[in-house]
């Protein structure tokens, strides 16, 4: 009886150690620059406290870690993923090239960039949402084209969600838009999380969280 007894509150500190593991928060790192960082907002109207509160609404149990950056290219992005996955993530919004466009820097060296990025996660197992970006057209279009080419191109890799323009509907809509004519206001960041969601959302789905 008293072995039975054991046995049967092992069962049970099995069960319950098994429902807080499933229950676990998933850990979506949000990696990118002052698009997602927040430039020019108050905190609770960012882009990752919009996002965070919208999965909340919508019953998702997710811890954001803010690797958000303002004023960060590719290359900037690639030097510091390690640092941005310390803590763990499970799965990841990558989103790069606004700076990289208005720096007119080499689009061969941003793919190389966000290939090692996209490589790195993928290696550990991390399911990845890529958003991608255009160039400033005053650029021009052959460099225009090389850099969607790019994104166009990562986006297509096995195992990558992809969104092909970040500020989708947002771009060039004065009244979304701060001063700067750049980064958008609360109301632009509000309607591109809206946007966005059901993507995330599909991410969230492919995702697993590792504990720890």
């Amino acid at each position: 009886m008293r072995k039975a007894a054991m046995l049967s509150g092992c069962l049970v500190f099995m069960l319950a150690f098994g429902q807080a593991a499933v229950a676990a928060p998933i850990k979506l790192l949000i990696f990118g620059d002052s698009l997602v960082a927040g430039f020019g907002l108050p905190h609770a109207d960012g882009f990752e406290a919009q996002l965070a509160a919208a999965l909340k609404a919508r019953g998702h149990d997710v811890t954001i870690i803010d690797g958000g950056v303002s004023g960060d290219t590719s290359a900037g992005g690639r030097s510091r993923l390690d640092w941005a996955l310390g803590d763990g993530a499970d799965a990841a919004f990558v989103e790069f090239g606004g700076n990289d466009g208005l720096r007119g820097l080499d689009p061969g060296q941003m793919q190389s960039n966000l290939a090692a990025i996209l490589d790195t996660l993928a290696a550990r197992k991390i399911p990845t949402l890529l958003s991608g970006m255009y160039a400033p057209p005053n650029l021009g279009a052959e460099y225009g084209r090389a850099f969607r080419a790019v994104f166009d191109g990562l986006g297509k890799r096995p195992g990558v969600l992809y969104d092909p323009f970040f500020l989708e509907g947002i771009a060039a809509v004065p009244e979304l838009a701060q001063a700067d004519r750049i980064h958008p206001n609360a109301e632009g960041v509000r309607r591109n999380v809206a946007r966005l969601l059901p993507l995330v959302e599909k991410l969230l789905a492919e995702a697993a969280p590792k504990g720890g």
